[in-house]
């Protein structure tokens, strides 16, 4: 057995565990910065906790809250130049998978001034800084990894920066903060939170030590699938989820994402696609290519409590609803581009570009 497992970031899990946990926040520094979205953190109570616990321990600090779904390196630029003239010492990042990678990629430029391509090196003369995250959605597990997903003009597509030091210094999950997600968005989170538990299960780079973090989360996201299903989720469902999606983005810290995200990447870019619908719509096909030569697959369907990939697929279907159309010539693009992302190379066995093409004509109505 050999394996390598990286998890540096202290972890605070529970109702009201910022304000139960606030001087957490002095080791990070002297002021700082709180990064979110327009009004997601205000709505849900997160920011005034936020606000409320620097204020009890005497932490100046500034909020931006200009970020957008899918962030751009334009916008984290713009971002990381608020936080030098704003003096802060480290990172808040509040919300859902976009403000929490936004937060770390402001990290970066807040103390480095490099290009593009050096951003995206993972190679830095001056440490990112601190960085506290906060999820409010139950998808991209980013509280935990070391991942900034950034949509990229430059290659019409997004692309990851991977490097231990953006890894989060803490994390503060309350489920309490997802309450206030739409039925929509708790189905797509839920479902990016399932593929990165499947993908990482499935992964060139799993692991002994990681695959039970992955059964586990697949286990609890399909114990909550009934209650998807329905327009009210249980708070008991929602402290389920959020941890399982905590599990799953332990997991691809570790072994990366594969081909379905390199494919729900331009569906994305291009189609705006929310990503976890995105990831989700491919799954079921995914594991179809899979299952032939891949036994773990089945170890997948147990675990979701389904007893086959096409009772899966079903449900998948019920959850997401209506399918999108993708054209010839986007059946085109979308596989090419899926066949440049790095993430490509974690799956087994390694898909050609007749199998990439394949599975997205299964995925999508014509």
């Amino acid at each position: 057995m050999e394996f390598r497992y990286y998890m540096p970031v202290k972890t605070f899990f529970g109702r009201n565990c910022i304000e139960k946990n606030s001087r957490e926040f002095m080791l990070l520094g002297e002021k700082a910065l709180i990064v979110t979205g327009k009004i997601s953190a205000e709505k849900n109570g997160s920011l005034a906790d936020v606000k409320k616990t620097l204020e009890s321990v005497k932490i100046p600090y500034a909020h931006y809250n200009r970020i957008k779904p899918n962030p751009s390196v334009e916008d984290v630029r713009e971002a990381s130049l608020f936080a030098r003239e704003s003096g802060a010492d480290f990172i808040i990042g509040i919300g859902g998978g976009s403000p929490l990678d936004a937060a770390k990629a402001i990290a970066i430029l807040a103390v480095n001034d490099i290009d593009d391509d050096d951003l995206y090196s993972g190679i830095y003369k001056n440490r990112p800084l601190p960085i506290a995250a906060i999820p409010t959605t139950a998808g991209t597990g980013s509280e935990v990894t070391p991942y900034s997903i950034l949509t990229y003009s430059r290659i019409s597509n997004k692309k990851s920066i991977g490097c231990d030091s953006i890894f989060p210094a803490a994390a503060f999950l309350d489920p309490v903060y997802t309450a206030t997600l739409s039925s929509e968005t708790t189905i797509n989170t839920a479902v990016d939170a399932l593929s990165h538990a499947i993908e990482g299960y499935l992964s060139a780079r799993s692991t002994d030590v990681i695959m039970p973090y992955a059964l586990e989360s697949i286990r609890l996201i399909g114990e909550c699938i009934p209650e998807l299903k329905e327009i009210k989720v249980s708070d008991g469902a929602r402290e389920k989820l959020l941890y399982a999606s905590m599990l799953a983005g332990i997991v691809i810290a570790h072994t990366g994402t594969t081909a379905v995200h390199a494919m729900g990447y331009p569906l994305t870019y291009h189609r705006n696609i929310d990503h976890g619908r995105a990831n989700g719509l491919l799954l079921y096909h995914y594991l179809k290519f899979l299952e032939p030569s891949i036994e773990k697959v089945n170890h997948i369907i147990n675990a979701i409590g389904m007893k086959s990939v096409d009772e899966f697929g079903k449900e998948i279907d019920k959850l997401l609803g209506d399918k999108e159309m993708l054209s010839e010539s986007e059946l085109e693009l979308f596989t090419k581009t899926a066949m440049t992302a790095k993430n490509i190379s974690n799956t087994v066995p390694l898909p050609e570009e007749k199998d990439i093409r394949k599975i997205f004509e299964k995925s999508f109505k014509r």
